[in-house]
């Protein structure tokens, strides 16, 4: 697919010069952190040196105080407390970050986790029906429940008290529950908006560390559960998330708690330095896998447990799933695919939606990213379950896809989500309404340009200027994700010194070794994946133009610098 390469604005030269002399740094460097809102030499250093000091106070969070108070009630009663949260790896982390947490000071705890199938997404009445038939009297609520009125309502009137704990949305009004945290509320003060569901709950369990004078390095033992559900949740990497991914991330790759450490150990990325992308790509979907084959308590069970054998024999499980998770996205994102080509109608629209009754509903949000791929346009898979359509919808770079739902919203039985990812649930009958009120909004609103992919250039460079030095203060960077991409270089009129090859096990992808007629000795070694239909021309010994990214490359125990090539031209 053809790719626009956008070359980013430079930033102001005055703070680019001054943040070069103060931090000792060239001024591609400088410039990258100023293209990250950094100006000073302070801004500068809480960026290279995160400090878990920097986070805010708790108490900030509307209703936290509410929240604690019930809880240590709670637990003061020898009440029954029932920790609650999504079967995706957002939901799973929190519940087991806040279960493993309060377990310790609260032996009367149990968790929920509810059936994607059976329940749905988010709160249920078989949920709270399960908290009354045992005598629950307090459920903490996490990675859901913002949109819960009527489930909390239902709840109140069982004598069954709600804590929600989110980061989505709200819609027209705020559930009447004891306490409702969420930085996206529009009452709410707390300055960082964009934590992940886990992060709420870490922040629930800072102000209860807090409260009740509990060494926060009690709690600090759980980030490398925060840092899994924010790389997997696709949060932005800035701000307090970045505080909480980086010593998340450290915690993950020092000492992980036993069940991480088995789904490590299977995905074969143990003894290394775990990176955002190992956990988007290896941790997470295995612990996806389990709600979306069979259940997102066996995730819990995993993150959970105490005992390393144990974890490993779980972990075996999940991996089990994962396998099965991949066979039948494959085969339904292939049935989709062929869908639209035959009908070719669709292979021109500003949308796709498409529908299927019997296709898997644990898979559908995997199988629309998958979708965007080939045909780059927001998309929205829908299957049958209970009697309804439900589905999940993805969008495009800049496109925002929870607006465009929002205006097809009476059409819809439910609907949450974001400006990239969304779920929505409606009548069958309503299907073919709606995709075609979808296709109408979707063509009102979005630009020429978003539905062609895109690719971020954050300086143009030479080969020679890649060092030991300038990739040692690019480590720095680190952790990279939304809010915080790994920087994008633009090189030109670079060949290949004649080593280049096809690699794989189809040939799809390209090792090459880099060259610039001005510094002919300068050897630079580069892996392009998806990228094998340059070689013909590029094996003739033709300059071309390169954009990638950095990275470390680790083969028998040595470690060197390549290119990850984004693109060529």
């Amino acid at each position: 697919m053809e790719k626009n390469w956008k070359i980013r604005k430079q930033g102001d030269q005055a703070v680019i010069e001054h943040l070069a002399e103060v931090l000792g740094i060239n001024k591609v460097m400088a410039n990258l952190l100023v293209q990250r809102n950094i100006s000073n030499y302070n801004e500068a250093k809480s960026f290279f040196r995160p400090s878990l000091d920097l986070l805010h106070n708790p108490f900030v969070m509307k209703d936290m105080d509410k929240a604690i108070n019930r809880i240590v009630l709670a637990i003061s009663n020898n009440e029954k407390i029932l920790i609650y949260g999504d079967y995706d790896v957002d939901g799973t982390t929190s519940v087991a970050l806040v279960y493993s947490f309060l377990r310790k000071y609260c032996p009367n705890i149990a968790y929920y986790i509810p059936n994607r199938y059976g329940e749905g997404y988010g709160i249920s009445f078989k949920g709270i029906d399960f908290a009354v038939e045992h005598g629950i009297t307090l459920i903490i609520a996490l990675d859901c429940g913002i949109k819960s009125s009527d489930k909390v309502e239902y709840a109140t009137k069982q004598n069954v008290d709600f804590i929600i704990c989110d980061h989505h949305n709200p819609g027209d009004s705020i559930p009447k529950a004891i306490a409702v945290l969420d930085p996206k509320r529009p009452d709410c003060n707390y300055p960082y908006k964009e934590l992940s569901g886990c992060g709420v709950g870490y922040k629930l369990l800072q102000a209860f560390s807090i409260q009740n004078q509990i060494p926060l390095s009690e709690l600090e033992q759980y980030l490398d559960l925060v840092a899994v559900s924010i790389a997997s949740d696709i949060v932005p990497i800035n701000g307090e998330n970045r505080i909480l991914a980086f010593f998340g991330l450290k915690k993950l790759s020092e000492r992980p708690c036993d069940g991480l450490k088995s789904i490590i150990k299977i995905a074969g990325i143990e003894n290394k330095e775990i990176t955002i992308d190992d956990i988007v790509f290896k941790i997470g979907p295995r612990i996806n896998a389990a709600g979306r084959i069979e259940s997102g308590d066996k995730a819990v069970a995993l993150l959970i447990s105490d005992d390393e054998a144990h974890a490993q024999s779980m972990g075996d499980r999940i991996n089990e799933f994962n396998n099965t998770r991949k066979s039948i996205d494959s085969s339904i994102t292939q049935e989709a695919l062929n869908l639209i080509a035959s009908d070719p109608d669709k292979k021109y629209c500003y949308s796709t939606v498409l529908f299927n009754p019997n296709w898997h509903k644990g898979v559908i949000g995997i199988v629309a990213s998958r979708l965007i791929e080939t045909y780059y346009r927001p998309t929205v898979i829908l299957t049958e379950s209970n009697g309804m359509a439900t589905g999940s919808a993805r969008s495009v770079d800049g496109f925002d896809l929870y607006q465009a739902i929002d205006e097809c919203s009476d059409l819809l039985e439910n609907f949450g989500g974001h400006m990239f990812a969304a779920g929505v649930t409606l009548k069958p009958e309503n299907v073919p309404a709606f995709k075609e009120r979808f296709e109408k909004v979707v063509s009102k609103y979005i630009r020429d340009d978003q539905l062609v992919p895109s690719i971020d250039i954050d300086a143009q460079i030479e080969l020679s200027d890649i060092d030991p030095k300038f990739y040692r203060i690019l480590k720095q960077f680190q952790p990279f994700g939304p809010g915080n991409m790994a920087p994008v270089f633009l090189t030109k009129n670079v060949s290949d010194n004649g080593c280049g090859r096809l690699v794989g096990n189809s040939g799809d992808h390209i090792k090459l070794e880099l060259i610039q007629e001005k510094e002919p000795f300068h050897i630079f070694p580069a892996i392009g994946f998806q990228l094998s239909h340059h070689f013909k021309y590029i094996k003739k010994g033709n300059p071309f133009d390169v954009c990638y990214s950095i990275e470390e490359n680790e083969f028998r125990g040595n470690s060197t610098l390549q290119m990850r090539l984004r693109d060529i031209k």
